[in-house]
């Protein structure tokens, strides 16, 4: 079954500056949606928003076009990466798998390298790695929908090829939005880009949008 993610009526200030207004992006379950614009744009705040934290009450964020009220997100609807680590340091590997039902082999089929260190706890990892496991978790988990966050930061670009591949994979499963300032990966695995600049959201087809609106260079 299809399903559809949208979120429109977001207006977001932060004393007399206003970041968001007249904002409307969707996403649908079979498709990558990416996100760009400028550092302070508001990306990173409309994806808290979707998810639910309370930074404005002006938005409207809906599945299926079903409200969903309050700060209270269900799983099975949609799960979060933030940029920041969220997975309990004294945990181990196997545990955190278990926690997000996902199977061990599956994730060493990815990242043969995590088989150095299943009994490690997360603390023990480096930061790298921290961050390979939790957008893997968040990724592969059941949901209709996925927001990434800068997925893509502070991994080698070995590691980046093999994330690329995964969301291509699994958006078969579900509807993934995605925003990362290494726009090139956005442009390849996404099926639309939304751009927020100057408090709203439009669609762009090309880099040249992108120079257009003054986000890159083309030489």
């Amino acid at each position: 079954m299809k399903h559809t993610l949208e979120v429109d009526g977001v207006m977001l200030s932060f004393g007399q500056n206003r970041v968001l207004q007249n904002i409307y992006l969707k996403c649908e379950s079979g498709s990558v949606t990416g996100l760009l614009g400028r550092n302070g744009c508001g990306k990173s705040s409309l994806m808290r928003i979707m998810f639910g934290e309370p930074l404005t009450e002006d938005r409207s964020v809906r599945i299926d076009n079903q409200s969903l009220l309050g700060s209270f997100r269900d799983s099975k609807d949609m799960r979060y990466l933030p940029q920041q680590h969220f997975i309990p340091k004294h945990l181990s590997l196997t545990s955190v798998l278990d926690d997000f039902g996902l199977e061990k082999d599956r994730l060493l089929e990815n990242f043969p390298e995590f088989d150095a260190f299943p009994k490690l706890k997360v603390n023990q990892l480096s930061g790298g790695w921290q961050r390979i496991l939790e957008l893997y978790i968040i990724l592969m988990s059941e949901s209709k929908f996925v927001l990434l966050d800068e997925p893509f930061s502070h991994i080698m670009p070995l590691h980046v090829e093999t994330i690329k591949r995964l969301i291509v994979e699994e958006k078969q499963n579900k509807g993934i939005l995605i925003s990362d300032h290494l726009y090139e990966h956005i442009m390849e695995v996404s099926d639309q880009v939304y751009m927020i600049n100057n408090g709203r959201s439009f669609l762009i087809e090309s880099a040249q949008d992108l120079h257009d609106n003054g986000y890159i260079r083309l030489r």
